[in-house]
């Protein structure tokens, strides 16, 4: 450990708006709190923000105590995120905005967010010309009310003084790399044994791996015709197209699709446009027209039938508050 490493605290502010998801805020502040002890010094230094200093309610009902408001003295931190969750685009206001806009005027201030604060940033315009990622459930929102952003599928993205996380166990990963970074590899992997995580994950990895992590590597033509599939849900690609590009036939195609995932390809393909569908009624005001264009419908009525087959509820059930 070298003697710049202990010149200064690294001061970090979380701004809690309601409903913010608790998991990520936990995450970036359990691994400070275990890097101070392995280091044996206070490296880290963290202060809870809401707009009035009062408690606020995370999206799980617990209601979190803050040490600061937004009229507070915020020049000695070094970065500050904001953490949201459900609800987001309920959550922006003009206090929120000025607020960040004042904290980016900041010249040495690296701004970030956690979970789905990236569409507080985006809605302060503080994301333009800047590399970023919000959690995967809400990628579809977010690139349809920002369509002019370089939006990535990564765990954690570090842009232009720009810090934005995905959310999750995400905040986990980030901060043992900061970690790793600011002081050595061997105490970010000591963060990762005394929470029992089997590594460090970077940012180069993405957020969704489930379906790798269940059928492994030895189906990478598989993987490779969902991942087509899941990039190609306005303009529609044909199940011809889709064998080519993967270099097999059709008729392999739906043999892969029916031996591991006991489905179709195109029923496979439905359900990927309607699950789409569902989370940008819910999380959208976009039009119900317009929510079927963006999933590859036709047509409205035909969009409204195959939902209600689909969820056994029409469209307008699931519509956003």
């Amino acid at each position: 450990m070298t003697t710049n490493h202990l010149t200064k605290t690294h001061n970090y502010g979380f701004v809690l708006v309601e409903d913010f998801s608790l998991l990520p805020m936990t995450s970036a502040i359990e691994a400070m709190r275990m890097a101070n002890q392995l280091l044996g010094l206070t490296a880290y230094s963290w202060s809870i923000i809401t707009h009035d200093g009062q408690p606020i309610k995370a999206s799980d009902g617990l209601r979190i105590h803050a040490d600061l408001d937004f009229n507070a003295d915020f020049s000695q931190f070094d970065t500050i995120f904001v953490c949201a969750g459900i609800n987001v685009d309920k959550q922006s206001n003009t206090k929120l905005l000025q607020f960040l806009t004042r904290l980016s005027k900041q010249p040495e201030l690296t701004l970030g967010s956690l979970c789905t604060g990236s569409y507080l940033l985006a809605q302060a315009d503080l994301l333009k010309n800047t590399r970023c990622t919000i959690s995967w459930d809400h990628m579809e929102m977010f690139c349809e009310a920002f369509p002019s952003l370089e939006v990535e599928s990564s765990l954690f993205v570090a842009d232009n003084q720009r810090l934005t996380c995905a959310g999750g166990t995400a905040a986990l990963d980030l901060i043992m790399n900061i970690v790793y970074k600011d002081f050595s590899r061997d105490i970010s992997n000591q963060i990762c044994e005394v929470f029992l995580t089997e590594r460090m994950r970077g940012e180069d990895e993405r957020q969704k791996i489930p379906l790798k992590a269940s059928l492994g590597n030895s189906h990478e033509s598989l993987i490779n015709a969902i991942s087509i599939m899941e990039a190609n849900t306005e303009e529609l690609i044909d199940l011809d197209s889709i064998a080519e590009y993967i270099n097999t036939s059709r008729r392999q195609l739906e043999r892969l699709f029916n031996k591991h995932l006991q489905d179709s390809p195109s029923r496979y393909y439905l359900k990927i446009r309607l699950n789409k569908a569902r989370r940008l009624l819910t999380q959208t005001n976009m039009s119900i027209t317009n929510v079927g264009i963006s999933c590859g419908f036709s047509s409205t009525s035909l969009f409204s039938k195959s939902y209600r087959s689909f969820f056994d509820t029409p469209p307008s059930s699931d519509r956003s508050n």
